[in-house]
């Protein structure tokens, strides 16, 4: 049987203070009765000093948590890292079960420590745009995908003529956004 104090507990959506997702989320965490989700992506990204591992929030600013509101709403608004509970004039909104309970599966399936690792997604015949080097702002397409190197080959017409290339996964801009998948162990740097 559910306690009637269980009962009366909604997810909300809680605006933290900017970049500090986690340091909200570990404060919100320490307060009795109080359920947090603060789901984060991880994927590679180039940078000038080489490719690296980047850690984001899934939802920059915002987490969400559990708690009954009456009981709770002064300790959640004035806990550290909190700018407060989002909310449209004086109604606070609950987020629905469903899409938490939905979040909460995709993780369990997809993410470790609540973390998505994403992972690019491009195939031969996908058009995109060097963003990257020399070529930057020329569109090509991918004729060969060469994962082992993170390199792709791209037919791009230059000089009056079609060239095949070979660039770096990181420097094109994709058509698709990044999908989560399993890293493999080997690629698993320590997280910044």
């Amino acid at each position: 049987m559910v306690s009637p104090a269980h009962s009366t507990q909604q997810w909300y959506c809680v605006r933290t203070q900017v970049k500090r997702e986690q340091v909200a989320a570990s404060h919100l965490r320490q307060l009795p009765g109080v359920e947090v989700l603060c789901p984060r992506l991880r994927y590679r990204k180039s940078t000038a000093r080489g490719r690296i591992w980047w850690n984001e929030p899934l939802f920059p600013g915002y987490v969400m948590a559990r708690f009954e509101l009456d009981a709770m709403k002064r300790q959640v608004n004035t806990s550290t890292g909190v700018r407060g509970l989002v909310h449209f004039g004086q109604q606070v909104p609950a987020v629905p079960d469903a899409f938490v309970e939905e979040m909460k599966h995709e993780l369990l399936e997809h993410a470790e420590n609540d973390t998505l690792t994403t992972t690019p997604t491009i195939e031969i015949g996908d058009e995109v745009q060097v963003n990257d080097g020399p070529l930057r702002g020329m569109s090509g397409i991918i004729v060969e995908v060469l994962p082992a190197k993170e390199r792709v080959q791209v037919l791009l017409e230059f000089l009056g003529e079609s060239h095949a290339v070979e660039l770096d996964l990181f420097s094109l801009l994709l058509p698709r956004r990044p999908q989560p998948g399993p890293a493999k162990p080997s690629e698993e740097p320590p997280t910044a």
